[in-house]
């Protein structure tokens, strides 16, 4: 049986629940609400430093996501937090220029390893 993937507000609570606030903050009560039950499929991979970006849904990268995306630009008080949204699901958390959301044990410029999403 294959484990699921860790929730994000448990890995990164901080920002689960800032992600929350803004979204709140922007009128996008309902994607509010997913961003607490989001998981933490894995870290972008792109190895630039500035980057902290998280997938939240098994969306292949690098592959178009096709009908039905938007994109949600929040406006945090610093750096950039952007979704991108499928069919009313966060795929995709794009986190630039913010240090203090890198994953626990993910290296800020690791080799060999496939561009991200935001590149």
């Amino acid at each position: 049986m294959e484990q699921e993937a860790p929730l994000v507000r448990e890995a990164l609570p901080a920002l689960t629940a800032e992600l929350v606030r803004l979204l709140e903050e922007e009128g996008e009560r309902d994607l509010a609400l997913c961003a607490h039950d989001l998981r933490l499929v894995a870290a972008c991979g792109c190895g630039d430093d500035f980057c902290q970006s998280i997938r939240t849904g098994t969306h292949v990268p690098g592959t178009p996501y096709g009908p039905g995306v938007r994109s949600v630009h929040l406006l945090p008080e610093r750096g950039m937090l952007n979704l991108d949204v499928l069919h009313g699901r966060i795929e995709y958390v794009e986190i630039l220029d913010r240090p203090e959301y890198r994953l626990p044990g993910a290296s800020p410029s690791p080799e060999g390893i496939a561009e991200g999403e935001h590149a």
